[in-house]
């Protein structure tokens, strides 16, 4: 089942299915590490929200909580039952 990293709760986390952001945003998050397969782990959330602390192939990035609404993710549980 998909849903958007953006409602990843804090202390979750999934796997990256799609990056569906403006063609330049997209291609900095995916250089960030946001590939789809990636799995991505919410750390943190900022008191107002905005911006995400994420654990990315051992790297901690931050981004906006609009483009975390705009990549596509799997639950980890669910993907890596499948393959």
């Amino acid at each position: 089942m998909s849903q958007r990293l953006g409602r990843v709760p804090v202390g979750g986390a999934a796997v990256v299915r799609r990056v569906g952001c403006r063609r330049s945003v997209a291609r900095r998050l995916m250089e960030m590490g946001l590939l789809p397969g990636t799995a991505v782990h919410v750390l943190r959330l900022a008191p107002l929200g905005d911006p995400l602390v994420l654990q990315v192939r051992g790297s901690t990035l931050s981004i906006r909580h609009a483009e975390a609404l705009e990549v596509e993710v799997a639950d980890l549980e669910a993907s890596s039952s499948r393959g």
